[in-house]
């Protein structure tokens, strides 16, 4: 069978759409799968690292979220929405603009909350994109720190953050300046969850994985091969890709925390050779039937209805299979059923 994507569809009721984190963030709700028999049983984040294996390496995304939401206004007076994608080089900006359309090349915009700011639009780039030249280069980073708000998803208030998101759609491990959206499955890691996993013994390593903006979009065509993916900056250094590798040798497990730092491992181990130390741009696209050459389980988030994210933890349930797909769906109706919140502020699942 080839899956097509509405094999990857499921209803959800509204109101399992998380709208802010638990308070505390480890006090959110566990979903454990165990692929061999298909079992779940439910569990507090907190409870992780007792669910862990003692020689468990745990290899997490430290990729920092950009508060890259601004707003900016036409000579007209006219407001953009605009996200910042990324920067091409200092003062040269992509972006996405909303209620850009009757822009043009040339124009001359400023940066509301800082009005001293300007930019030109240099280039439409098409589907919303736009190139754009600050007036006053300044770093990405420094400016959005003044101008930018975190990057919410739309199912999240209508994309609308407030104060308190700056914090909390951000890891506590973040120190990689580059992501437009969260790493998710990270956002409920807790200081004391990081100490009870030392004192466990489990390993910890980091990869970078700067998250885009199509990483939670809905796949728009049926066949998934022919679904484009979106390209994402990452890299793993040499000191995680030598634990990776004696992990392995050692025959013990690697626990990816999230899909983008599924992403980055298999990237890495593309080639047949074992994890080595890369970086650069990935669009790989896991979906059934699909094989793993590094990963033994995985901590992730629930995820929205035919998107890539789903397509790979069902492909990871049953890897050389389709069969995953029942196995994921039936877990996230019970995870329905028994009132877990879903999407970036939502709960977290362990597929082991």
């Amino acid at each position: 069978m080839n899956p097509r994507t509405d094999d990857f569809d499921y209803v959800l009721p509204a109101e399992r759409i998380a709208q802010r984190p638990a308070e505390p963030r480890d006090t959110s709700k566990l979903l454990r799968l165990t692929r061999q028999s298909g079992e779940v049983s439910h569990h507090i984040f907190r409870q992780l690292p007792e669910l862990l294996r003692p020689d468990d390496l745990l290899v997490l995304n430290n990729t920092f979220v950009v508060p890259a939401r601004f707003a900016a206004r036409r000579p007209s007076g006219g407001k953009l929405d605009g996200l910042f994608l990324r920067e091409r080089e200092l003062g040269l900006w992509e972006v996405m603009f909303k209620n850009a359309g009757k822009c043009r090349p040339g124009e001359v915009v400023t940066f509301a909350g800082d009005l001293a700011e300007e930019a030109v639009l240099r280039e439409n780039l098409a589907q919303g994109k736009w190139l754009i030249e600050l007036a006053a280069p300044v770093a990405a980073r420094e400016l959005l720190e003044r101008i930018g708000q975190a990057p919410l998803p739309p199912y999240i208030r209508g994309g609308k953050a407030e104060a308190a998101d700056r914090p909390s759609y951000q890891t506590i491990y973040a120190d990689r300046p580059g992501a437009v959206a969260a790493p998710t499955a990270g956002l409920h890691f807790t200081p004391a969850v990081m100490g009870a996993l030392q004192t466990r013994g489990i390993e910890l390593a980091h990869v970078t994985l700067h998250v885009g903006m199509g990483t939670f979009l809905p796949v728009k065509v049926d066949a998934l091969a022919e679904h484009e993916m979106h390209a994402e900056w990452y890299e793993i250094d040499e000191p995680t890709a030598q634990r990776v590798r004696a992990a392995k040798a050692a025959g013990r497990r690697i626990v990816a925390v999230g899909t983008t730092t599924v992403r980055v491992l298999e990237t890495a181990a593309a080639d047949g050779g074992g994890v080595q130390a890369r970086q650069g741009w990935t669009n790989i696209f896991i979906y059934p039937p699909a094989e793993f050459r590094v990963i033994d389980a995985l901590l992730t988030n629930f995820h929205l209805p035919k998107s890539t994210l789903l397509m790979l933890v069902s492909a990871f349930c049953r890897p050389g299979s389709t069969d995953g797909i029942a196995m994921i769906l039936h877990a996230y109706q019970q995870a329905i059923e028994q009132g877990y919140r879903f999407y970036s502020y939502g709960d977290a699942m362990l597929i082991e």
